[in-house]
């Protein structure tokens, strides 16, 4: 079932429902409760396919014919930006900041072999210290001056207007659980650049549901992540022109499982990718649902997360960033860093 709002101009990347999918082998090796897989993964952006429709929709009602985007050596944002760049026979430009030092390799593979493979307009690498907001505008300006009509898209695509996508996701994961009888105590999803937390969020409170949402740290620390979802969610309720004035709980992001940092991969989350994929067959990534998954295993663990109740983890997606990290998973012996 689509669930959009109509007033804004968007694309149809989505065919239908992504799947709400439940996971008996995990629930029953975890003890705790039982556990719902929302297959985000299975669109061919995971999550940023949801916010790209409503961004790439406003970029072409503008009469954009470039879209210019950053993200790490291994984002997915980048890569699905890029595809549905083609899709639309749009140039794409992308700005790669090392989120760690030294670290890009034009030779790596993962979504770097796809941006190359999928033709990216240009890749400009940029030093980790750089203002991505900063680094668009001068791409941008760049662009303007050999006639190019471009539009930017920050990190994620975490604007008012891409947190949407996750407003609508939220309903649309409320219209399953109800047709199928489940009654949702508890969400469970990684934060990073914000948007997909913050749509939640508002698309819960939209639909008067009190449905508690813990987003997993992937990129920095507690204070500042909630700080970034909550504006994030209250200027997206601005644009929906709420009836709302914010949001009515607290935000919830725990940084227990970042480890050194954004995409420094940690024990947990090798532990967490390993047993997700030896229980369910499912897939994650390395870099956000990896952590997030190694975040609700402890939060069951601990009992944060109780027998009885009914858990929904939201699957991003980003798999091919997982090929990157092979020997951590492949070398007896190696050492991810400290949880």
């Amino acid at each position: 079932m689509k669930l959009a709002y109509n007033h804004f101009p968007t694309r149809n990347y989505i065919a239908g429902a992504t799947p709400l999918q439940y996971a008996p082998r995990l629930s029953a090796l975890l003890g705790g409760p039982d556990i719902f897989i929302k297959r985000d993964d299975t669109l061919d952006g995971g999550n940023k396919t949801r916010k790209l429709e409503f961004v790439i929709g406003e970029a072409l009602a503008r009469g954009a014919d470039t879209l210019v985007t950053c993200g790490a050596p291994q984002s997915n944002h980048c890569k699905a930006t890029l595809s549905y760049a083609n899709r639309e026979g749009l140039e794409c430009h992308l700005i790669i900041k090392e989120a760690v030092p030294g670290s890009y390799s034009p030779l790596s593979g993962g979504n770097n072999l796809l941006f190359n493979l999928l033709g990216a307009s240009s890749i400009r690498v940029v030093s980790v210290e750089a203002d991505l907001d900063e680094e668009l505008e001068l791409t941008a300006r760049q662009l303007e001056k050999t006639g190019r009509k471009p539009y930017t898209i920050p990190v994620g695509a975490s604007t008012p207007l891409g947190t949407l996508g996750y407003v609508c996701g939220a309903r649309e994961i409320l219209h399953q659980a109800d047709t199928e009888n489940i009654s949702i105590d508890h969400i469970i999803v990684p934060s990073g650049s914000g948007g997909t937390h913050a749509g939640l969020l508002v698309g819960l409170q939209e639909a008067s549901r009190s449905i508690p949402v813990t987003g997993i740290n992937v990129l920095c620390g507690r204070i500042k992540q909630e700080e970034k979802v909550r504006v994030l969610a209250e200027r997206t309720m601005d644009l929906l022109e709420s009836s709302f004035s914010g949001l009515s709980t607290p935000v919830r992001c725990l940084d227990k499982y970042l480890g050194e940092g954004y995409t420094r991969p940690t024990r947990g989350m090798i532990e967490a990718v390993k047993t997700a994929a030896r229980t369910e067959a499912l897939v994650l990534d390395p870099v956000y649902s990896g952590k997030a998954m190694a975040g609700m295993i402890d939060l069951i663990r601990t009992r944060f997360l109780k027998r009885g109740e009914n858990v929904v983890f939201l699957h991003t997606g980003g798999l091919p960033a997982l090929f990157e990290y092979k020997k951590i998973f492949l070398l007896p012996g190696s050492d991810p860093g400290k949880d």
